[in-house]
């Protein structure tokens, strides 16, 4: 197994963090990891991204050019990555704010109405975590257990509260993306 991910959205809505979890449950099941995240000016609005590498087998290089999955929380990330998805791999798409489909017929589209799910659960700063359980129903690159263990050992004690909120988030979003009935 050697998948390569794009998590992209504007500053602030937590594709870095999403990114970042997925390295740390990858890291838990004994794979190679890797993870870069895109800083600078982006942080404040712009486009944010992260890029990251789960792997059997030691990762020769962290660049990725055309990603096996991507999920993409705003429009200019959808413009940016939907081209660039390798053929047979998976796009996850935050239809709450991306209006545009995608056109290509050789990847999967998953559609997610992550801000609105979010919102349900009680906000929309987790909608990152909804698109991540969505993208691991379809594409289980680390399992939904190893993320919310990631999250009980890796989010300090003054946060401990948005643990379960994002547990919710991910099995949310994983329902979605199996067409599982959700309770509101």
């Amino acid at each position: 197994m050697h998948e390569e991910v794009i998590v992209s959205g504007f500053g602030g809505q937590g594709a870095l963090f999403a990114g970042q979890l997925m390295t740390y449950a990858g890291m838990s099941e004994g794979r190679e990891v890797s993870w870069i995240p895109s800083y600078g000016p982006e942080m404040r609005g712009g486009t944010a991204h992260c890029t990251v590498i789960i792997s059997d087998e030691p990762i020769g290089s962290p660049i990725i050019h055309n990603p096996t999955s991507c999920m993409v929380l705003n429009p200019a990330s959808m413009d940016k990555y939907d081209p660039l998805v390798r053929a047979g791999g998976v796009l996850v798409v935050n239809t709450s704010l991306v209006r545009t489909k995608s056109t290509r017929t050789d990847i999967t589209v998953v559609e997610v109405p992550a801000n609105d799910l979010a919102n349900e659960i009680g906000s929309v700063k987790i909608a990152n975590i909804v698109l991540l359980g969505a993208l691991l129903a379809i594409n289980p690159i680390v399992s939904l257990e190893s993320v919310k263990q990631a999250l009980d050992e890796h989010i300090p004690e003054h946060r401990r509260h948005i643990i379960e909120p994002n547990k919710q988030a991910l099995e949310r979003g994983a329902a979605v993306a199996l067409g599982a009935p959700v309770a509101s």
